[in-house]
């Protein structure tokens, strides 16, 4: 952040105002101003209907909306709603003024305009949730879960925003750091009175309280449902030339992704489609056939396929049924993870290739049969992965930040009890503090500008 915009974000004395909604055409646009002169602001460029005499100023009655116009001294801008919010009964806790006019680009900004040269500056990014936070109406981790919200593709990722959103992260850190401050203050009693309390009464209380927590905090960390919720998951397609990979691809996803003929090496490079399971985004990537080219083109294809697969979540090896399996084929049957699968396509035809076939190789792993010109025969690949794909409905921790945090809060812990097995209990205190630090982090509770800096400016203008 430039020094500037520093300044701007460090006066909270300013009224800001920003356009709220999407850019581009919509049949309602809001303008929004948080600050001590909203009212001000909206007194000068809003004139109600029922109000009669121009110029003269009103008072407005608060959350009560009101139609009228916005004028630019004589030229009126457009007709519109607008609504005033005073404190703390606002989402800034500050007076907030809202402006309902078209959504049009160009009469929204000529409002800004207006209200900008009548006495607010333009907003920072997240800058009204920031103020939120500051001024104590929500805890950060409620303050991120607002733009998760806006930002969420998938359902779970709305949900896990919602949870997020209703304090669910906020209420579980908080009972987390208030049992980690009882522990803190047993051990200042062992300090301040050790003729009552002996150096092994206190670090065996303060153990045993250490390992019941760290287990609770353990059992919050799940990093592959909270890729899942906001990345998605990733599923490759591999396979010979010709063993109906882009067939496949089109028939999941319901289009024409990849171009299909009869000529190995027709793919060259990824071909990429997106689906939607049990509210978790799939992405599937159909490669380049796999087999060894002099086509330079056909070999970065090739490699770009050798890339996709060590990313995969789920490599899915996808075989011809109708030919016997082949010693590359093999090798790479050899090669597969145990959370990833075989599709034998082409089951319309005669088989040489079955599951039996796969199974006296590699019996551990999934063998789904399918042809890909058959929608309904591709269902067991669709309930596969949204097996795959499925995550706790009621993850507590989703955000990675919020990840992280409580990962470096659990080696704090456990570096308090290392400390306690050499060394006498006082010496964990600065452990235990360090942990208490890191789950602050999370609401908000202990947290630098820089780290406000951080989670704003992820955020869109005007919220």
């Amino acid at each position: 952040m430039n020094v500037d915009k520093e300044k701007q974000m460090n006066r909270p004395e300013d009224t800001i105002a920003a356009v709220a909604t999407a850019p581009g055409q919509g049949g309602i646009g809001i303008i929004r101003i948080s600050g001590s002169q909203a009212e001000d602001i909206l007194q000068k460029v809003f004139s109600p209907a029922a109000h009669r005499k121009e110029g003269d100023s009103f008072r407005m009655e608060s959350h009560r909306m009101m139609y009228g116009r916005i004028l630019d001294g004589t030229e009126m801008l457009d007709e519109c709603m607008a609504v005033l919010m005073r404190a703390p009964s606002s989402y800034t806790r500050e007076d907030v003024a809202e402006i309902q006019s078209h959504g049009g680009t160009q009469v929204l900004n000529r409002i800004l305009e207006l209200c900008l040269k009548n006495g607010a500056r333009m907003a920072e990014a997240g800058e009204f949730t920031r103020r939120a936070f500051l001024n104590g109406r929500i805890d950060l981790s409620r303050a991120e879960a607002v733009m998760s919200l806006i930002a969420a593709r998938g359902e779970q990722e709305r949900r896990a925003a919602v949870r997020q959103m209703a304090g669910g992260t906020a209420d579980f850190i908080r009972k987390a750091a208030d049992d980690l401050y009882r522990l803190q203050a047993g051990l200042a009693a062992c300090i301040d009175y050790p003729e009552e309390i002996t150096d092994e009464e206190g670090a065996g209380s303060l153990r045993s309280g250490l390992e019941t927590l760290i287990s609770e905090l353990r059992g919050a960390v799940d990093e592959r449902s909270s890729r899942l919720i906001h990345d998605g998951m990733h599923v490759t397609l591999f396979g010979i030339p010709n063993a109906g990979k882009s067939s496949l691809l089109n028939t999941l996803v319901g289009q024409d992704k990849a171009i299909v003929t009869e000529i190995p090496g027709t793919t060259r490079d990824t071909v990429e489609g997106e689906m939607m399971l049990g509210g978790i985004r799939i992405y599937l990537t159909d490669t380049a056939g796999m087999r060894e080219t002099d086509d330079p083109i056909e070999r970065i294809g090739v490699e770009r396929s050798e890339k996709a697969l060590r990313d995969a979540d789920i490599a899915m090896l996808v075989l011809d049924g109708s030919k016997p399996l082949g010693k590359e084929e093999r090798r790479w049957l050899q090669q597969l993870r145990e959370t990833d699968t075989v599709v034998i396509n082409k089951s319309d035809l005669q088989q040489e290739t079955t599951s039996e076939t796969v199974s006296s190789i590699r019996p551990d792993i999934r063998c789904l049969t399918v042809s890909a010109l058959d929608t309904g025969s591709v269902q067991p690949i669709r309930n596969y992965l949204r097996e795959s794909a499925e995550v706790r409905d009621q993850l507590v921790l989703t955000q990675p930040r919020h990840l992280d945090a409580v990962k470096r809060a659990i080696g704090c812990l456990e570096d308090a009890i290392r400390t306690l097995d050499y060394m006498t209990p006082d010496m964990a205190a600065t452990d235990l503090q360090a942990a208490q630090n890191a789950l602050g982090e999370i609401t908000g509770d202990r947290v630098e500008e820089k780290l406000l800096d951080a989670v704003f400016s992820g955020f869109c203008v005007g919220k």
